[in-house]
């Protein structure tokens, strides 16, 4: 996934290592878990790319203690890895990815067992959006909680967004079905596609927006228009970090 900073690594994962604090940018680090050197290696000094330099060496067995691996840390990694690779937005898309796949699954369950297909992507949607703000929560937005509002008001906006954005994406869906007489499990997955950058811009930029920038913006001069403000925030959101 790093093949351009990570060539003359041979071990990115171990968690024995030296580094020299001044070439180091600090404030970009965002490391998750215990593989800090790989953050570091991926993001690179304040001068560009690290200069590696490997000593051979040998673990021996593990006398005291246990493993601190889980699941619960693997999927922290797998999400770290996302963010480094993709940026924000990458994995965003991601989780949106598991979402539909969940969504299309449930509506293609419920269909099968006779149910009509507008209740049964209802329902999907329904699941889905608790689904995915608690993945958003834990994974994409994790470091902007602490700044953003409070997490019920944090999911109502995510919940009525969501829910106004699949109040107008079923019917549209329902058109495709019945207009283009294709598949609603294609047009469910269709209209989620096109769904998706919605959805982003509205959590990046009113869900999990820092109080402080909300109360600063009333001072903001005139010729920082909300397209150049929407412009800034894909800029931010979207593309950091990330190896692109």
């Amino acid at each position: 996934m790093f093949l351009r900073r990570l060539w003359r690594s041979t071990d990115p994962m171990t968690g024995f290592f030296l580094v020299d604090r001044s070439r180091l940018d600090v404030g970009t680090l965002r490391p998750e878990g215990f593989k800090i050197l790989l953050e570091i290696l991926v993001r690179g000094g304040s001068a560009g790319p690290l200069r590696i330099a490997e000593v051979p060496m040998e673990f021996g067995a593990r006398r005291h203690g246990t493993s601190k691996a889980s699941l619960r840390q693997g999927a922290m990694f797998l999400a770290h890895l996302a963010r480094l690779r993709f940026g924000k937005m990458g994995l965003f898309a991601m989780i949106g990815g598991v979402g539909a796949v969940a969504n299309v699954g449930i509506m293609w369950a419920l269909t099968h067992l006779g149910m009509d297909y507008v209740l049964a992507a209802v329902i999907g949607a329904v699941v889905t959006i608790a689904g995915n703000f608690v993945l958003q929560e834990l994974f994409v937005f994790r470091d902007e909680r602490a700044d953003a509002s409070r997490l019920w008001v944090r999911f109502a906006a995510s919940a009525s967004f969501n829910g106004i954005e699949a109040a107008l994406r079923i019917p549209v869906m329902a058109l495709m079905v019945e207009s283009w007489h294709i598949s609603a499990v294609v047009a469910t997955a269709i209209s989620l596609v096109v769904a998706f950058f919605a959805r982003f811009l509205f959590h990046a930029l009113v869900v999990y927006a820092p109080r402080r920038r909300r109360a600063d913006a009333v001072e903001e001069p005139p010729v920082d228009t909300a397209a150049i403000r929407v412009l800034k925030a894909i800029d931010a959101e979207a593309m950091r970090p990330g190896e692109l």
